[in-house]
């Protein structure tokens, strides 16, 4: 029995930071370009009282054995990089991606990290960067000269001069693309940085090669569905409730044991 209420302790354990991810989902229901996580849990080492096709006599084996499992645990998170809605701030310095790939940023270690959140802006010397002032990369540099920004779908970065019909090409914007998403690390900030599971990005053109397009005058909402979040708390309530009634269940009984043998 008191097997039976560590394998129910690790169940409260295991909803307990199941429900440590849906508060973060939850939390994050208004940043831009968040990816919702999920947790996922697996078994842990069975107890093998008979091995299964043991021999249970010299001419029969057993067809199923005993094995008495242990418990559960959360062995990840996974990000769901699925697209979130497009809202429409008509904001020349707004960009969102709409398909594959991240926006590249430069922090101030000089390593790169990679956002979905494309809410840009200038700087005092006419850089893109993001609102915390990480430079867009490539680099982008608008001269004072212009009175309007245009960013085409595959990246083309192109402003009008203020005086005359002249169009000039400041720049193109690149996505960095992952074969494995998932493995991203997420360091805060709605920045993501490269893993050995993520796999090195690639740096594509939007719209070449499976990346996805750019959207000027628009923001990536988060991927959080409310309704779908509180539904998975309610769970996590219920199957918590459960696994607490069955750690009671236990001590009512070996109660019984110490008071009746």
């Amino acid at each position: 029995m008191d097997a039976a209420m560590w394998v129910a302790k690790t169940g409260l354990d295991a909803q307990q930071t199941r429900m440590n991810v849906i508060s973060n989902n939850l939390a994050n229901v208004n940043t831009t370009g968040f990816k919702s996580d999920r947790a996922v849990f697996e078994d842990l080492l069975y107890q093998k009282i008979q091995q299964p096709g043991g021999n249970t006599s010299a001419a029969t084996s057993a067809p199923t054995g005993l094995m008495l499992g242990t418990g559960t645990r959360i062995m990840a998170t996974q990000k769901i990089h699925t697209q979130g809605n497009m809202i429409n701030t008509s904001n020349a310095l707004d960009l969102a991606v709409s398909g594959n790939g991240f926006f590249q940023v430069l922090q101030p270690d000089g390593t790169l990290a990679y956002t979905r959140d494309g809410t840009f802006q200038l700087s005092s010397t006419g850089q893109v960067v993001t609102a915390t002032g990480a430079l867009l990369q490539p680099p982008i540099t608008v001269p004072t000269t212009v009175s309007s920004i245009t960013v085409g779908g595959d990246g083309t970065v192109s402003a009008k001069a203020i005086t005359g019909p002249s169009q000039q090409t400041l720049g193109n914007i690149q996505l960095a693309v992952f074969v494995n998403a998932a493995g991203l690390e997420n360091i805060g900030g709605n920045l993501v940085v490269a893993t050995a599971s993520s796999g090195a990005s690639q740096q594509l053109k939007p719209g070449v090669n499976g990346a996805g397009t750019i959207v000027q005058g628009s923001l990536e909402a988060s991927n959080v569905n409310i309704v779908e979040e509180m539904v998975n708390m309610i769970e996590t309530q219920r199957a918590y409730e459960v696994n607490s009634k069955a750690v009671s269940a236990v001590d009512d009984m070996l109660k019984y044991v110490n008071t009746n043998m």
